[in-house]
Parts: structure tokens; C-alpha cells; sequence
């Protein structure tokens, strides 16, 4: 794992560096020479808080109209209740 450290105005300057270098670990974002922020892979970040991914989440995304989804129909009958 490799840590980097940018300042705010690095970040600004070359977004695409930061997400590259959080695929190899976190990036300490800096304001004024002091540790702000951290920036984490979506996969790190999940590790680190133990979540996982549901339909809900998937589906909530941009980009997800490739996703295939047909949940079987079902049909529910009311029935007495027998007292």
C-alpha cells in the first residue's frame, strides 16, 4: 500500500492523478500543510466499513441502464384470516 499526500491545489490541478493513486492507497488531501481529507478506492472504502453492495445501490447508480433486472411477477392472494 502506498500513501500519498497532496495538497488542495495539487488536487485541483490533476484530479486524475488522485484517483490513480488511490487505487495504490490513500491520498491525504492537505489545507494549509495540514491533513484535511482522505481520499479511498470505493473498494477500500467498503473493506474498511465492512458494506457491501446491494440491488438498492446498484440500482440507485448512473450508468446502470446495461444492468439487466426482471424480478419474477408474483401474485398475492388475501385469505381469511380462520378465527
Amino acid at each position: 500500500m502506498t500513501i500519498t499526500t497532496l495538497s488542495s491545489r495539487e488536487l485541483n490541478q490533476d484530479v486524475s492523478r488522485a484517483k490513480k493513486a488511490a487505487q495504490n492507497g490513500p491520498v491525504f488531501i492537505t489545507d494549509r500543510g495540514k491533513p484535511a481529507h482522505v481520499l479511498l478506492s470505493m473498494e477500500e472504502y467498503q473493506r474498511l466499513t465492512h458494506q457491501r453492495r446491494n440491488i438498492a445501490d446498484a440500482l440507485a447508480m448512473p450508468d446502470v441502464a446495461d444492468i439487466e433486472f426482471e424480478p419474477q411477477q408474483v401474485t398475492i392472494e388475501p385469505q381469511s384470516a380462520g378465527f
